[in-house]
């Protein structure tokens, strides 16, 4: 009988009301201390860019870098696997692979693990090692694995996750008998079911729930030619993606830890117990594990081997209800101000950057500057123009600037061309003013 499966996220465990559905800005929340030191951040942002036409977005590389520290730190010494979805931007990629304690990267696409490859992305230059790249989903894309395929040194380097045998039987048909050796990485599926066979707490995502299952699975591999089997790696999104601290929320908050520190007990021990089964049958270069919201919960599982990161190197809003940790706004876009329909109100071009996930209030981009507005309920982030409400909008005139925060870290990056990069470290990066680097896009990919 099919089980129901809620989603990892606020509304999919917790319902919502419909007063709910307004969002806040975060600088709505601030003290009086943090907002000089807002107002400071945005002056850094229209100093830099004011010879630049919104809409433009801007990483600030000291918020940026400060936060690849407190990601080190949370890891206490367990290496982070970057996430390359998070930044979709192979400068951002290499700066945060430059720094000690990251190691390796999770691509989303089998394509754009060839591409950074090919590009050298993560390649130490010091002992000539190329990045490990491991590709967080299953693929079925055609080309991409004959591409593997075909090259000796992507086949070193790249590897495709699994988690049923009709996983290999689209490799085997699509590359035919004989093929050359393709690394694969086993998911286990690590949401929380209450009940043995209740309704589990997570994402969909692995078919393999026990560590028996696992292990069989395992075995399958290992008995197929053409196929090694060198990781094991579980998402556990319920905790890395899902604040325990919902602002104005307390009893929300309260069910939240609960369900994560059981969901954390138990995953502890399943985990273990299914690395160990599958150890038993080979030797696995990495077990990985968590992502930014499950940091030390997950790097203490000593079964991981490295924990999985990225979201917290940009700091979207998504992230600002934790408490173990508070990610600085490393990565903000400008709008501007087209039309004054009325008194309280200003619209803004363009503007629909919705994250993908539930489709709930909580994957809005929010208002980050000026303090004080909001977007509408009727209209949200338009396609090509967004409202926005607020007593601050009175001083506003056309041609201002509205900055603004995205839900999801990587996502924006699939909106704008390139990321103008702000700070003091910012000049050592090029010799124009205000340096630019490009996104996946800028560079002319779209991995789909």
């Amino acid at each position: 009988m099919a089980q129901s499966v809620y989603c990892a996220s606020m509304s999919g465990i917790i319902p919502r009301s419909p007063a709910e559905l307004e969002r806040v800005s975060p600088c709505d929340r601030t003290s009086p201390r943090d907002l000089v030191s807002l107002r400071d951040l945005v002056s850094l942002c229209d100093q830099a860019t004011a010879h630049l036409d919104p809409p433009l977005a801007v990483v600030d590389l000291d918020a940026f870098d400060a936060n690849a520290d407190d990601l080190v730190r949370r890891a206490d010494g367990i290496p982070i696997r970057l996430a390359s979805k998070s930044l979709r931007c192979r400068y951002l990629l290499e700066r945060a692979l430059s720094r000690p304690g990251f190691q390796g990267v999770m691509c989303y696409s089998l394509a754009e693990a060839l591409w950074l490859h090919e590009n050298a992305v993560g390649k130490d230059l010091v002992r000539g090692v190329d990045a490990d790249l491991l590709v967080a989903y299953p693929t079925v894309d055609r080309a991409a694995l004959r591409a593997l395929a075909a090259s000796d040194s992507a086949r070193r380097h790249v590897t495709v996750m699994v988690d049923s045998p009709e996983h290999l039987d689209f490799v085997d048909a699509t590359l035919g008998d004989g093929h050359p050796e393709i690394r694969v990485c086993l998911e286990l599926d690590v949401a929380w079911s209450p009940l043995e066979r209740g309704p589990k707490i997570g994402v969909l995502r692995s078919s393999l729930r026990t560590a028996r299952q696992a292990a069989e699975f395992a075995a399958t591999i290992l008995a197929r030619p053409g196929f090694s089997l060198v990781g094991v790696m579980g998402y556990e999104a319920q905790v890395a993606g899902l604040g325990d601290a919902p602002p104005g929320h307390p009893l929300r908050a309260a069910i939240l830890r609960v369900v994560q520190a059981r969901s954390v007990a138990e995953l502890t021990e399943r985990r273990a117990e299914a690395v160990r089964r599958i150890r038993e049958l080979t030797t696995l270069e990495f077990v990985n594990g968590g992502g930014t919201g499950s940091v030390e919960s997950t790097a203490r599982d000593t079964s991981v081997t490295e924990v999985a990161a990225g979201s917290g190197l940009v700091g979207a809003t998504l992230f600002d209800a934790y408490r173990k940790f508070r990610p600085r706004p490393a990565l903000m876009y400008a709008l501007p101000v087209v039309r004054r329909p009325g008194p309280g109100v200003v619209t803004l071009f363009s503007g629909g950057y919705v994250a993908s996930g539930t489709g709930t209030p909580d994957r809005l981009p929010v208002t980050f500057w000026p303090k004080g507005l909001r977007l509408t309920r009727t209209e949200g982030a338009g396609e090509v123009q967004t409202p926005v409400l607020g007593r601050a909008a009175d001083r506003l005139r056309l041609g201002d600037r509205v900055w603004m925060r995205h839900a999801k870290a990587g996502e924006l990056a699939e909106r704008f061309t390139h990321y103008h990069l702000i700070g003091p470290q910012a000049a050592e990066q090029a010799e124009s003013e205000t340096p630019a680097v490009p996104t996946y896009r800028g560079e002319g990919q779209c991995f789909r």
